[in-house]
Protein backbone atom coordinates (compact mmCIF):
# COMPACT_ATOMS: atom_id res chain seq x y z
CA UNK A 1 0.00 0.00 0.00
CA UNK A 2 1.13 3.80 -0.96
CA UNK A 3 1.44 6.57 1.88
CA UNK A 4 -1.00 9.11 1.74
CA UNK A 5 2.33 11.21 1.61
CA UNK A 6 3.19 10.44 -1.75
CA UNK A 7 0.24 11.69 -3.47
CA UNK A 8 0.11 15.67 -2.67
CA UNK A 9 -0.71 17.02 -6.04
CA UNK A 10 -3.37 14.84 -6.92
CA UNK A 11 -4.93 15.95 -3.44
CA UNK A 12 -4.89 19.36 -4.21
CA UNK A 13 -6.21 18.51 -7.72
CA UNK A 14 -9.22 17.20 -5.86
CA UNK A 15 -9.63 20.11 -3.82
CA UNK A 16 -9.68 21.98 -6.46
CA UNK A 17 -12.54 19.99 -8.03
CA UNK A 18 -14.57 20.04 -4.72
CA UNK A 19 -14.59 24.07 -5.02
CA UNK A 20 -15.75 24.68 -8.03
CA UNK A 21 -19.30 23.26 -7.42
CA UNK A 22 -19.04 19.28 -7.86
CA UNK A 23 -22.01 17.88 -7.31
CA UNK A 24 -22.27 17.24 -3.43
CA UNK A 25 -21.66 13.93 -1.92
CA UNK A 26 -23.61 11.12 -0.35
CA UNK A 27 -22.20 10.42 2.91
CA UNK A 28 -22.19 6.57 4.14
CA UNK A 29 -21.55 6.59 8.38
CA UNK A 30 -21.26 2.31 9.13
CA UNK A 31 -20.46 1.80 12.77
CA UNK A 32 -20.03 -1.73 13.84
CA UNK A 33 -20.55 -2.67 17.91
CA UNK A 34 -17.91 -4.02 19.85
CA UNK A 35 -15.76 -5.57 16.48
CA UNK A 36 -12.25 -6.67 17.29
CA UNK A 37 -9.74 -5.05 15.53
CA UNK A 38 -8.21 -8.09 14.25
CA UNK A 39 -11.39 -9.80 13.41
CA UNK A 40 -11.19 -7.40 9.53
CA UNK A 41 -9.57 -8.87 6.70
CA UNK A 42 -8.07 -5.52 6.10
CA UNK A 43 -6.89 -5.40 9.48
CA UNK A 44 -5.12 -8.93 9.23
CA UNK A 45 -7.98 -11.61 10.20
CA UNK A 46 -7.33 -14.73 7.84
CA UNK A 47 -10.40 -16.77 10.39
CA UNK A 48 -13.31 -14.16 9.44
CA UNK A 49 -14.57 -13.33 6.20
CA UNK A 50 -14.96 -9.74 5.40
CA UNK A 51 -14.82 -9.48 1.78
CA UNK A 52 -16.95 -6.53 1.14
CA UNK A 53 -15.20 -4.60 4.07
CA UNK A 54 -12.02 -5.54 2.01
CA UNK A 55 -12.76 -4.45 -1.00
CA UNK A 56 -13.90 -0.50 0.86
CA UNK A 57 -10.05 -0.55 2.61
CA UNK A 58 -8.70 -2.02 -1.06
CA UNK A 59 -10.45 0.83 -2.85
CA UNK A 60 -9.90 3.33 -0.51
CA UNK A 61 -8.04 4.41 2.66
CA UNK A 62 -7.03 3.02 5.84
CA UNK A 63 -7.13 4.88 8.56
CA UNK A 64 -4.17 3.19 10.87
CA UNK A 65 -4.18 4.84 14.02
CA UNK A 66 -8.29 5.42 13.92
CA UNK A 67 -9.53 5.83 17.56
CA UNK A 68 -13.15 6.56 18.76
CA UNK A 69 -13.59 8.79 21.97
CA UNK A 70 -14.92 6.41 24.69
CA UNK A 71 -14.14 2.57 25.49
CA UNK A 72 -18.14 1.70 25.17
CA UNK A 73 -20.94 2.35 23.34
CA UNK A 74 -22.91 5.54 24.44
CA UNK A 75 -20.07 7.80 25.59
CA UNK A 76 -18.67 6.96 21.82
CA UNK A 77 -21.56 7.58 20.14
CA UNK A 78 -22.14 10.65 21.74
CA UNK A 79 -18.83 12.23 20.49
CA UNK A 80 -18.98 10.69 17.11
CA UNK A 81 -22.18 12.31 16.39
CA UNK A 82 -21.51 15.69 17.65
CA UNK A 83 -18.23 15.96 16.82
CA UNK A 84 -17.00 16.93 20.71
CA UNK A 85 -15.67 15.45 22.72
CA UNK A 86 -18.65 13.95 25.67
CA UNK A 87 -16.73 14.60 28.61
CA UNK A 88 -17.46 18.47 27.52
CA UNK A 89 -21.05 17.49 27.91
CA UNK A 90 -21.03 14.94 30.98
CA UNK A 91 -22.14 12.12 28.94
CA UNK A 92 -19.99 9.78 29.94
CA UNK A 93 -22.03 6.35 30.71
CA UNK A 94 -24.53 4.52 29.05
CA UNK A 95 -28.03 5.89 28.74
CA UNK A 96 -30.62 3.42 29.83
CA UNK A 97 -33.84 2.88 28.22
CA UNK A 98 -35.63 5.31 29.84
CA UNK A 99 -38.64 6.66 27.92
CA UNK A 100 -40.19 8.82 30.48
CA UNK A 101 -36.97 10.31 31.38
CA UNK A 102 -36.54 13.39 30.03
CA UNK A 103 -32.82 14.00 31.54
CA UNK A 104 -31.80 10.52 30.00
CA UNK A 105 -30.31 11.18 26.66
CA UNK A 106 -27.65 13.19 24.76
CA UNK A 107 -27.84 16.75 26.13
CA UNK A 108 -30.36 19.07 23.79
CA UNK A 109 -27.63 21.44 23.68
CA UNK A 110 -25.62 20.07 21.47
CA UNK A 111 -26.03 19.63 17.85
CA UNK A 112 -25.82 16.17 16.12
CA UNK A 113 -24.44 15.95 12.81
CA UNK A 114 -27.63 14.99 10.70
CA UNK A 115 -28.95 18.43 12.23
CA UNK A 116 -26.02 19.94 10.71
CA UNK A 117 -26.28 17.99 7.39
CA UNK A 118 -29.87 19.01 7.58
CA UNK A 119 -28.78 22.59 7.61
CA UNK A 120 -27.00 22.01 3.83
CA UNK A 121 -30.05 20.45 2.27
CA UNK A 122 -28.79 17.21 3.00
CA UNK A 123 -31.74 13.97 3.93
CA UNK A 124 -30.45 12.36 6.65
CA UNK A 125 -31.28 8.74 7.93
CA UNK A 126 -30.57 6.82 10.62
CA UNK A 127 -30.69 2.76 10.96
CA UNK A 128 -30.11 0.87 13.77
CA UNK A 129 -28.84 1.32 17.14
CA UNK A 130 -29.58 4.81 18.69
CA UNK A 131 -28.47 4.40 22.35
CA UNK A 132 -28.78 8.27 22.72
CA UNK A 133 -31.70 8.59 24.61
CA UNK A 134 -35.34 7.29 24.06
CA UNK A 135 -37.57 9.66 25.52
CA UNK A 136 -39.74 12.20 23.06
CA UNK A 137 -37.23 14.97 22.76
CA UNK A 138 -34.17 12.39 22.05
CA UNK A 139 -35.82 10.50 19.30
CA UNK A 140 -33.40 10.56 16.39
CA UNK A 141 -35.86 12.31 14.31
CA UNK A 142 -35.95 15.20 16.93
CA UNK A 143 -32.49 14.87 16.55
CA UNK A 144 -31.26 15.88 13.20
CA UNK A 145 -32.49 12.74 11.43
CA UNK A 146 -35.83 12.87 9.02
CA UNK A 147 -35.86 8.80 8.97
CA UNK A 148 -35.27 6.32 11.61
CA UNK A 149 -35.56 2.52 11.61
CA UNK A 150 -34.27 0.76 14.27
CA UNK A 151 -34.13 0.77 18.25
CA UNK A 152 -33.81 3.14 20.76
CA UNK A 153 -31.95 1.21 23.21
CA UNK A 154 -28.20 -0.12 23.64
CA UNK A 155 -29.20 -3.75 22.43
CA UNK A 156 -31.78 -5.65 20.74
CA UNK A 157 -32.30 -9.72 20.01
CA UNK A 158 -30.98 -10.91 16.71
CA UNK A 159 -33.98 -13.28 16.20
CA UNK A 160 -37.41 -11.75 15.93
CA UNK A 161 -39.04 -14.20 18.39
CA UNK A 162 -36.34 -12.87 21.01
CA UNK A 163 -34.52 -15.40 23.87
CA UNK A 164 -37.80 -16.79 25.39
CA UNK A 165 -41.39 -16.23 24.96
CA UNK A 166 -42.42 -14.12 27.68
CA UNK A 167 -39.54 -11.82 28.58
CA UNK A 168 -39.89 -11.48 32.31
CA UNK A 169 -38.77 -8.41 33.76
CA UNK A 170 -37.22 -9.82 37.04
CA UNK A 171 -34.73 -13.09 36.81
CA UNK A 172 -35.91 -16.20 39.22
CA UNK A 173 -33.78 -14.82 41.47
CA UNK A 174 -35.82 -11.74 41.62
CA UNK A 175 -32.81 -9.51 39.46
CA UNK A 176 -33.87 -7.27 37.49
CA UNK A 177 -33.94 -8.99 33.80
CA UNK A 178 -31.57 -6.55 31.97
CA UNK A 179 -32.35 -7.58 28.58
CA UNK A 180 -35.62 -7.42 28.79
CA UNK A 181 -35.46 -3.87 30.99
CA UNK A 182 -33.26 -2.41 27.99
CA UNK A 183 -35.37 -3.08 25.29
CA UNK A 184 -33.71 -6.24 23.96
CA UNK A 185 -37.66 -7.64 23.04
CA UNK A 186 -39.24 -4.49 22.36
CA UNK A 187 -40.88 -3.95 18.45
CA UNK A 188 -38.58 -2.27 16.21
CA UNK A 189 -39.20 1.73 15.24
CA UNK A 190 -39.75 3.30 12.07
CA UNK A 191 -39.79 7.09 12.78
CA UNK A 192 -41.95 7.09 15.58
CA UNK A 193 -44.19 3.82 15.06
CA UNK A 194 -43.37 0.25 16.03
CA UNK A 195 -42.44 -1.81 13.59
CA UNK A 196 -41.57 -5.13 13.63
CA UNK A 197 -38.99 -7.35 11.29
CA UNK A 198 -39.11 -10.80 10.48
CA UNK A 199 -35.62 -12.13 9.77
CA UNK A 200 -32.25 -11.62 11.10
CA UNK A 201 -32.27 -8.36 12.49
CA UNK A 202 -28.47 -7.21 10.52
CA UNK A 203 -30.30 -8.51 7.04
CA UNK A 204 -32.96 -6.24 8.17
CA UNK A 205 -31.10 -3.27 8.69
CA UNK A 206 -28.84 -3.64 5.64
CA UNK A 207 -32.31 -4.25 3.36
CA UNK A 208 -33.24 -0.94 4.53
CA UNK A 209 -29.90 1.20 4.55
CA UNK A 210 -29.84 -0.26 0.83
CA UNK A 211 -33.25 0.85 0.05
CA UNK A 212 -32.92 4.13 1.36
CA UNK A 213 -29.33 4.59 -0.79
CA UNK A 214 -31.60 3.26 -3.54
CA UNK A 215 -34.63 5.53 -3.18
CA UNK A 216 -32.77 8.90 -2.00
CA UNK A 217 -33.24 11.29 -5.13
CA UNK A 218 -31.20 14.09 -3.47
CA UNK A 219 -28.25 14.09 -1.58
CA UNK A 220 -28.09 11.71 1.75
CA UNK A 221 -26.52 11.38 5.08
CA UNK A 222 -26.94 8.08 6.25
CA UNK A 223 -25.73 6.23 9.47
CA UNK A 224 -25.67 2.96 9.13
CA UNK A 225 -25.47 1.92 12.91
CA UNK A 226 -25.44 -1.84 13.45
CA UNK A 227 -25.80 -3.48 16.54
CA UNK A 228 -23.54 -6.49 14.99
CA UNK A 229 -21.51 -8.22 16.06
CA UNK A 230 -22.23 -6.70 20.37
CA UNK A 231 -24.29 -9.43 21.79
CA UNK A 232 -26.42 -11.40 22.67
CA UNK A 233 -24.69 -13.78 20.29
CA UNK A 234 -27.10 -14.86 18.05
CA UNK A 235 -26.88 -16.05 14.38
CA UNK A 236 -28.48 -17.79 11.42
CA UNK A 237 -27.01 -21.68 11.59
CA UNK A 238 -26.03 -21.29 7.62
CA UNK A 239 -24.06 -19.16 8.69
CA UNK A 240 -22.56 -19.89 11.84
CA UNK A 241 -21.98 -23.12 9.81
CA UNK A 242 -19.39 -21.43 7.71
CA UNK A 243 -16.94 -20.72 11.10
CA UNK A 244 -17.01 -25.42 11.55
CA UNK A 245 -13.05 -24.30 11.64
CA UNK A 246 -13.33 -21.97 14.97
CA UNK A 247 -13.24 -24.23 17.43
CA UNK A 248 -14.96 -22.00 20.13
CA UNK A 249 -18.35 -21.80 19.93
CA UNK A 250 -18.81 -18.22 21.35
CA UNK A 251 -15.92 -16.79 18.82
CA UNK A 252 -17.93 -19.17 16.38
CA UNK A 253 -21.15 -17.26 16.36
CA UNK A 254 -19.39 -13.96 16.88
CA UNK A 255 -17.81 -14.27 13.34
CA UNK A 256 -20.47 -15.71 11.82
CA UNK A 257 -22.68 -11.99 13.23
CA UNK A 258 -19.57 -10.13 11.24
CA UNK A 259 -20.18 -12.39 8.23
CA UNK A 260 -23.45 -11.21 8.37
CA UNK A 261 -22.57 -7.42 8.60
CA UNK A 262 -20.18 -7.69 6.00
CA UNK A 263 -22.86 -9.23 3.57
CA UNK A 264 -25.34 -6.56 4.42
CA UNK A 265 -22.60 -3.71 3.82
CA UNK A 266 -22.29 -5.12 0.26
CA UNK A 267 -25.70 -4.96 0.26
CA UNK A 268 -25.85 -1.20 1.09
CA UNK A 269 -22.63 -1.00 -1.84
CA UNK A 270 -24.20 -2.62 -4.50
CA UNK A 271 -27.38 -0.51 -4.44
CA UNK A 272 -24.88 2.53 -4.55
CA UNK A 273 -23.35 1.05 -7.40
CA UNK A 274 -27.17 0.49 -9.05
CA UNK A 275 -28.13 3.99 -8.35
CA UNK A 276 -24.29 5.39 -10.06
CA UNK A 277 -24.12 6.92 -6.71
CA UNK A 278 -20.88 4.90 -5.58
CA UNK A 279 -18.51 7.06 -7.15
CA UNK A 280 -19.74 10.65 -5.15
CA UNK A 281 -20.48 8.76 -2.11
CA UNK A 282 -18.37 9.52 1.01
CA UNK A 283 -18.01 5.93 3.23
CA UNK A 284 -16.47 5.91 6.58
CA UNK A 285 -16.61 2.58 8.42
CA UNK A 286 -15.11 2.33 12.03
CA UNK A 287 -16.30 0.50 14.98
CA UNK A 288 -17.72 2.19 18.14
CA UNK A 289 -15.05 0.45 20.27
CA UNK A 290 -12.76 -2.53 20.62
CA UNK A 291 -14.07 -5.96 21.28
CA UNK A 292 -15.01 -7.47 24.82
CA UNK A 293 -11.96 -9.13 26.57
CA UNK A 294 -11.67 -11.49 29.60
CA UNK A 295 -11.30 -9.07 32.81
CA UNK A 296 -12.55 -9.61 36.04
CA UNK A 297 -16.31 -9.22 36.63
CA UNK A 298 -17.24 -10.77 32.68
CA UNK A 299 -13.86 -13.37 32.20
CA UNK A 300 -16.68 -15.06 29.95
CA UNK A 301 -16.56 -12.35 27.19
CA UNK A 302 -13.91 -14.39 25.05
CA UNK A 303 -14.97 -14.07 21.63
CA UNK A 304 -13.31 -11.12 20.31
CA UNK A 305 -9.59 -10.44 18.69
CA UNK A 306 -8.10 -7.33 19.18
CA UNK A 307 -4.60 -8.02 18.53
CA UNK A 308 -1.86 -6.74 18.01
CA UNK A 309 -3.05 -4.79 20.45
CA UNK A 310 -4.02 -5.10 24.25
CA UNK A 311 -6.76 -5.32 26.22
CA UNK A 312 -10.30 -4.29 25.22
CA UNK A 313 -13.74 -2.73 25.33
CA UNK A 314 -13.87 -1.04 28.47
CA UNK A 315 -10.02 -0.36 28.57
CA UNK A 316 -7.98 2.59 27.56
CA UNK A 317 -5.40 0.93 26.10
CA UNK A 318 -5.39 0.41 22.38
CA UNK A 319 -7.61 -3.01 22.13
CA UNK A 320 -9.99 -0.78 24.09
CA UNK A 321 -10.07 2.72 21.68
CA UNK A 322 -8.07 2.29 18.99
CA UNK A 323 -10.84 0.58 15.99
CA UNK A 324 -10.39 -0.34 12.69
CA UNK A 325 -11.21 2.78 10.29
CA UNK A 326 -11.60 3.37 6.54
CA UNK A 327 -12.28 5.98 4.22
CA UNK A 328 -13.98 5.54 0.63
CA UNK A 329 -14.93 8.27 -1.72
CA UNK A 330 -13.69 7.12 -5.17
CA UNK A 331 -14.57 10.42 -6.84
CA UNK A 332 -12.04 12.10 -4.59
CA UNK A 333 -9.75 9.72 -2.41
CA UNK A 334 -7.05 7.47 -3.86
CA UNK A 335 -7.16 4.27 -3.77
CA UNK A 336 -4.78 1.81 -1.49
CA UNK A 337 -3.46 4.00 0.66
CA UNK A 338 -2.84 4.40 4.33
CA UNK A 339 -2.83 6.86 6.62
CA UNK A 340 -0.86 7.06 9.83
CA UNK A 341 -1.50 10.39 11.24
CA UNK A 342 -4.06 10.70 14.31
CA UNK A 343 -7.40 10.35 13.34
CA UNK A 344 -10.86 10.61 15.89
CA UNK A 345 -14.29 9.67 15.54
CA UNK A 346 -14.54 13.35 16.34
CA UNK A 347 -13.40 13.92 12.97
CA UNK A 348 -16.57 12.67 10.96
CA UNK A 349 -18.71 15.23 11.39
CA UNK A 350 -16.79 17.88 10.36
CA UNK A 351 -15.31 16.17 7.66
CA UNK A 352 -18.88 15.87 6.42
CA UNK A 353 -19.99 18.91 6.52
CA UNK A 354 -17.09 20.25 4.38
CA UNK A 355 -17.46 17.50 2.06
CA UNK A 356 -21.27 19.11 2.32
CA UNK A 357 -19.79 22.42 1.20
CA UNK A 358 -21.00 23.63 4.56
CA UNK A 359 -18.48 25.84 6.79
CA UNK A 360 -16.77 24.46 9.62
CA UNK A 361 -16.13 26.47 12.56
CA UNK A 362 -13.21 26.36 14.87
CA UNK A 363 -15.16 26.50 18.13
CA UNK A 364 -17.59 24.05 16.89
CA UNK A 365 -15.98 20.73 17.02
CA UNK A 366 -12.97 18.58 19.17
CA UNK A 367 -12.47 16.60 15.96
CA UNK A 368 -11.45 18.29 12.39
CA UNK A 369 -11.67 17.79 8.71
CA UNK A 370 -9.48 15.49 7.54
CA UNK A 371 -9.84 15.34 3.85
CA UNK A 372 -7.28 17.86 3.37
CA UNK A 373 -4.88 15.40 5.12
CA UNK A 374 -6.24 12.75 3.81
CA UNK A 375 -5.50 14.07 0.32
CA UNK A 376 -2.16 14.79 1.29
CA UNK A 377 -2.58 18.92 1.19
CA UNK A 378 -1.94 18.91 4.68
CA UNK A 379 1.31 16.92 5.51
CA UNK A 380 1.22 16.76 9.75
CA UNK A 381 -1.47 14.45 11.90
CA UNK A 382 -4.50 15.92 12.02
CA UNK A 383 -4.09 15.95 16.16
CA UNK A 384 -1.13 16.98 18.45
CA UNK A 385 -3.12 14.86 21.06
CA UNK A 386 -6.30 12.77 21.85
CA UNK A 387 -8.02 12.66 25.36
CA UNK A 388 -9.44 10.49 27.47
CA UNK A 389 -12.21 10.55 29.99
CA UNK A 390 -14.09 8.21 32.20
CA UNK A 391 -15.66 8.95 35.46
CA UNK A 392 -14.65 12.38 35.29
CA UNK A 393 -11.00 11.26 35.68
CA UNK A 394 -11.06 7.82 37.61
CA UNK A 395 -9.37 6.33 34.23
CA UNK A 396 -8.35 8.67 31.73
CA UNK A 397 -5.58 8.63 28.73
CA UNK A 398 -3.79 11.11 26.63
CA UNK A 399 -1.81 10.25 23.28
CA UNK A 400 0.28 12.07 21.17
CA UNK A 401 2.32 10.73 17.65
CA UNK A 402 4.84 9.88 19.92
CA UNK A 403 3.52 8.76 23.07
CA UNK A 404 0.41 8.26 25.16
CA UNK A 405 0.12 8.05 28.96
CA UNK A 406 -2.76 6.47 30.64
CA UNK A 407 -4.39 5.39 33.58
CA UNK A 408 -6.29 2.42 31.59
CA UNK A 409 -9.51 1.23 33.68
CA UNK A 410 -11.24 2.50 37.20
CA UNK A 411 -9.03 -0.72 38.45
CA UNK A 412 -5.87 -0.16 37.44
CA UNK A 413 -3.07 -0.28 39.96
CA UNK A 414 -0.47 2.02 38.29
CA UNK A 415 -0.02 4.23 35.60
CA UNK A 416 1.52 3.66 32.31
CA UNK A 417 4.19 5.61 29.89
CA UNK A 418 4.34 4.19 26.06
CA UNK A 419 6.34 5.42 23.61
CA UNK A 420 4.53 5.06 20.85
CA UNK A 421 6.71 5.22 17.17
CA UNK A 422 8.63 2.24 18.85
CA UNK A 423 6.19 0.57 21.07
CA UNK A 424 2.58 0.63 19.53
CA UNK A 425 1.56 -2.20 21.05
CA UNK A 426 2.26 -1.54 24.52
CA UNK A 427 4.61 -3.75 25.57
CA UNK A 428 6.91 -1.53 27.74
CA UNK A 429 5.63 0.58 30.54
CA UNK A 430 8.46 3.66 30.70
CA UNK A 431 6.37 5.46 33.40
CA UNK A 432 9.70 5.42 35.74
CA UNK A 433 12.41 6.54 32.91
CA UNK A 434 10.35 9.04 31.09
CA UNK A 435 8.95 11.63 34.17
CA UNK A 436 9.53 15.06 32.22
CA UNK A 437 7.48 13.75 29.56
CA UNK A 438 4.72 12.03 31.56
CA UNK A 439 4.53 15.85 33.18
CA UNK A 440 4.32 16.78 29.49
CA UNK A 441 1.56 14.53 28.81
CA UNK A 442 -0.04 15.50 32.17
CA UNK A 443 -0.62 19.16 32.18
CA UNK A 444 -1.83 18.14 28.69
CA UNK A 445 -4.42 16.43 29.54
CA UNK A 446 -5.20 18.79 32.91
CA UNK A 447 -5.18 22.15 30.41
CA UNK A 448 -8.45 20.08 28.42
CA UNK A 449 -9.93 18.73 31.25
CA UNK A 450 -10.75 22.50 32.05
CA UNK A 451 -13.31 22.86 29.50
CA UNK A 452 -15.08 19.66 31.11
CA UNK A 453 -18.38 19.37 32.65
CA UNK A 454 -19.45 16.57 35.67
CA UNK A 455 -21.03 13.43 34.10
CA UNK A 456 -24.89 14.55 33.97
CA UNK A 457 -25.89 10.75 33.61
CA UNK A 458 -25.03 8.90 36.76
CA UNK A 459 -24.33 4.71 37.08
CA UNK A 460 -22.01 3.00 39.27
CA UNK A 461 -19.41 1.34 38.68
CA UNK A 462 -20.98 -1.98 40.92
CA UNK A 463 -23.90 -1.09 38.05
CA UNK A 464 -22.10 -2.42 35.61
CA UNK A 465 -20.14 -4.69 37.15
CA UNK A 466 -23.64 -5.93 38.17
CA UNK A 467 -24.44 -6.03 34.31
CA UNK A 468 -22.08 -7.88 32.84
CA UNK A 469 -22.60 -10.63 35.64
CA UNK A 470 -26.16 -10.57 34.06
CA UNK A 471 -24.60 -10.97 30.71
CA UNK A 472 -23.01 -14.06 31.56
CA UNK A 473 -26.06 -15.70 32.44
CA UNK A 474 -27.61 -14.46 29.51
CA UNK A 475 -25.15 -16.18 26.90
CA UNK A 476 -24.94 -19.53 28.70
CA UNK A 477 -28.93 -19.60 28.26
CA UNK A 478 -28.36 -18.61 24.21
CA UNK A 479 -25.56 -20.81 23.86
CA UNK A 480 -28.04 -23.87 25.22
CA UNK A 481 -30.74 -22.78 22.74
CA UNK A 482 -28.62 -22.01 19.40
CA UNK A 483 -28.97 -25.48 18.28
CA UNK A 484 -32.72 -24.98 18.18
CA UNK A 485 -33.08 -21.93 16.12
CA UNK A 486 -34.71 -22.70 13.02
CA UNK A 487 -32.35 -21.44 9.99
CA UNK A 488 -32.74 -17.66 8.49
CA UNK A 489 -32.91 -17.71 4.83
CA UNK A 490 -33.06 -14.65 2.67
CA UNK A 491 -36.25 -14.08 0.95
Amino acid sequence: MKKVFGIFFGGLMCVTCLVVGAPSPNILVILADDLGYGDTGFTGSTEIRTPRLNALAANGMICENGYVTHPYCGPSRAGLITGRYQARFGMEVNCTYSPFDLQMGLPLSEKTFGQRMQEVGYRTGIIGKWHLGAAAPYHPNQRGFDYFYGFLSGGHGYFPSGVTSTHPLLLENGSPHYAANEGYFLPLVRNENAAEFNEYLTRALSRDAARFVRESEKAFCLFLSYNAPHGPLEAPKETIAKYRHIEDWNRRVYAAMIDEMDQGIGWVIDALEASDKLSNTLIIFLSDNGGVSPKVGHEFENWANNKPFREGKGSFLEGGIHVPFLVHWPAVLPSGGTFDGLVSALDIAPTMVAAAGGLVGEDEFDGVNLLPFLMGSEQRSPHEALFWREGEGACWAVRTPEAKFVKSSWDASELELYTMEDDPYEVVNRVAEEGDLCNRLAALWNEWNQENEPTVLLQSYEYQKERMLFYSELYLRLKEKADQRKPMSIP
